[in-house]
């Protein structure tokens, strides 16, 4: 599913297209998403859109009177269209701006969301969210306090929105990787020197993704229809098997909290 970089890939595709332009209309398709499509969003009419910003795997479009705060679930995308194209079967929401383009949702298995609210402080979806990874507040002393008698293992661990947004399954496995450490031990283990490490790969990898376009492995696209090309770098996640990018032994997988875990028992400790 679309993760950090993939959100922020598209917040930043979309971001000139609609920020200080006016949405005229909002042609929806198919309101039957992960949760309906809000009605006030498609009642929406003539509404100026202040800004683009995102809260973890949320866009968050700050409109004149209230917010649209979109998630791409699964599978969905969102692409800005300067002409005006036919829809296709998966094409559910278009935004019409004043501008003259199209911002199109597409979502094949429509596990997505569009909601309005009018105050981001009474958003349910946004309450109780941890801090951002790329945040100052996102710190290896931070880190390290919070895994203090922690039993759980460490990539499950990371992947609570509750700790940290936004570290979701494939930059979990790949951070660890990087940083050396095994994704199944408790967090708990965690030396100060390597929480510090940590802290400082999940950066570098989130930030390295979004400057690739985000990770294509499927569904996802960028706003311009064109993949994430992170694909190309990932160290283990997808991997198993195959031989590892450092040592040259075989990537293995586990299930760990319901989730594929890729790493390598060579490189990570």
């Amino acid at each position: 599913m679309p993760e950090l970089p993939e959100v922020e890939t598209s917040r930043r595709g979309i971001e000139p297209w609609v920020a200080g332009h006016r949405i005229t209309q909002v042609i929806v398709r198919n309101a039957r998403l992960r949760w309906p499509v809000s009605d006030e969003i498609i009642a929406l009419r003539n509404q100026d859109v202040l800004s683009v910003q995102r809260r973890a795997k949320y866009l968050l479009l700050e409109l004149s009177k209230g917010w649209i705060i979109i998630h791409l679930g699964m599978s969905g995308s969102l692409r800005v269209l300067p002409l005006p194209l036919p829809p296709q079967k998966h094409d559910h929401v278009d935004l019409l701006m004043s501008n003259g383009c199209t911002i199109r949702y597409t979502d094949p298995r429509r596990f997505g969301a569009w909601l309005w609210c009018d105050d981001l402080k009474t958003s349910n979806v946004l309450a109780h969210l941890g801090p951002e990874p790329l945040s100052e507040v996102f710190s290896g002393p931070w880190l390290f306090e919070r895994s203090r008698n922690k039993r759980t293992l460490i990539k499950p661990w990371l992947m609570d929105n509750k700790l940290v947004v936004g570290v979701g399954n494939i930059y979990a496995s790949e951070s660890l990787f990087v940083a050396g450490i095994l994704p199944g031990r408790p967090a708990g283990s965690l030396t100060e020197a390597e929480a510090d490490v940590l802290v400082q790969t999940i950066k570098a990898v989130l930030l390295r993704s979004i400057a690739q376009g985000g990770t294509t492995l499927r569904d996802f696209m960028q706003s311009d229809g064109k993949p994430g090309y992170f694909v190309q770098e990932l160290q283990v996640y997808g991997r198993v098997g195959q031989a590892c990018r450092v040592c040259g032994m075989p990537i293995q997988q586990a299930k760990h909290g319901q989730r594929s875990t890729f790493f390598c028992l060579n490189c990570q400790h």
